[in-house]
């Protein structure tokens, strides 16, 4: 008996950032949505404060009903497939020529060059090359996606930016701006080596050079602990600097309220980063690195957040002590990137365009969809807006002198 979901969302599991997205499609949809899930929660995310979520109505778990989510990944209207390696749960449905839009964070994280393999060529040609022509699109959370993608003839045409849409708070702009600690700085993330827990040390370490005021909040932990907790003790930075340890979500979330800054400093391996999503919501000045996803498509470089050249501490070092000196610019950054994702880059903004795309595709009857879709729109700036294959080597130029 075919199900009566019009659209399926298959990924991993269910987590916190994805949750607003999901809510907003169901109640799009009139409840015709669900969440197909493929596996439990990773420990090490439970052990972070990420909450194993289980009474969500649209949430379906594939290891307990595996019959009923495999009808309901053949049968619906349009499945949406992301966050998960295994192309089995696909795969048919992709040989029958059923309309499927792909999610993907970037195929060559550690670097193009491995796009050269044959062996991995033969894997992305049987994956996504031998459906370039079929009713497959594929939608790119993060800004290197296309180019990645562009590198094996996959999707030509056929690539929209996409992201993590974290909760979107509504603030009273004047209140929080005016709850800003003065010089407060945050860095938040597991210690691991591709996202730099030393690089907030040594901008404090900067930073106290210069004689000014601040201090930094580190919350996370992980395998170089004892490297970063060395490192603020030799560099004597006990009175700047807070060790926070694994925080929960929303205790996350009020930190980055009372700051003025944010630090996002990991690499390329960083397919998007959602807290950069976080601190711009709640108004904090993002200075982030040009190789994570996330940083080309949200922040515009000068105007809502500053983006440094991948891996240079001395960017990161003086645009951070930049935005101290400069109150006014830090305090007009913070305000332009919490508009920013208020009026954009949202889960309800996603939901909405990700279905008007569906009816001007003719995936979805205009009636399945609720009145609010605007699916006559066609977007030309952020979330399912047109995804241009930039090339890695260009994308910082573009982002310091035009914006993306």
């Amino acid at each position: 008996m075919e199900s009566e979901i019009k659209f399926a969302f298959v990924s991993n599991y269910l987590n916190h950032h994805q949750i607003p997205f999901c809510n907003a499609m169901c109640e799009l949809l009139s409840g015709s949505f669900a969440f197909i899930q493929t596996e439990p929660m990773e420990q090490e995310r439970v052990q972070m404060g990420w909450k194993e979520q289980t009474d969500v109505p649209y949430l379906k778990k594939y290891y307990e009903e595996p019959e009923y989510c495999k009808e309901v990944i053949d049968s619906a209207r349009v499945v949406f497939f992301g966050g998960c390696d295994d192309e089995g749960y696909v795969e048919p449905r992709l040989q029958a020529g059923k309309t499927v839009i792909r999610c993907s964070e970037r195929l060559y994280k550690t670097g193009q060059w491995k796009f050269v393999s044959p062996r991995g060529l033969r894997k992305k040609y049987h994956d996504h090359t031998r459906y370039r022509n079929k009713a497959v699109y594929l939608f790119c959370a993060g800004a290197f996606v296309p180019s990645d993608y562009h590198l094996v003839g996959a999707y030509p045409g056929k690539m929209r930016k996409w992201g993590y849409f974290p909760e979107t708070k509504q603030y009273d702009e004047i209140a929080l701006m005016a709850g800003k600690q003065s010089g407060r700085i945050l860095w938040a993330a597991r210690f691991l080596d591709w996202k730099h827990p030393e690089l907030p040390i040594e901008t404090a370490a900067y930073l106290k050079e210069k004689g000014l005021s601040f201090h930094l909040d580190v919350v996370g932990s992980g395998i170089m602990e004892k490297q970063v907790i060395s490192l603020v003790e030799e560099l004597e930075l006990q009175d700047f600097v807070t060790l926070h340890g694994y925080c929960p979500p929303e205790q996350v979330r009020r930190m980055m309220e009372r700051s003025e800054i944010y630090l996002a400093t990991s690499d390329r391996q960083e397919g998007w980063g959602a807290v950069v999503n976080e601190a711009m919501n709640s108004g904090c000045a993002v200075v982030g690195d040009s190789m994570m996803g996330a940083v080309p498509y949200l922040i515009r470089h000068g105007e809502n957040g500053m983006v440094y050249r991948d891996g240079s501490r001395e960017d990161l070092f003086q645009m951070t002590a930049k935005l101290l000196e400069d109150r006014e610019l830090c305090r007009r950054l913070g305000g332009n990137a919490l508009r920013t994702i208020t009026r954009e880059w949202n889960a309800e903004t996603a939901a909405r365009r990700l279905l008007g795309f569906c009816v001007r595709q003719d995936f979805l009857g205009a009636g399945e969809v609720s009145e609010t879709v605007d699916w006559k729109t066609e977007p030309r700036s952020g979330p399912v807006s047109e995804a241009p294959v930039i090339p890695e080597r260009k994308m910082y130029q573009i982002l310091v002198r035009n914006g993306f």
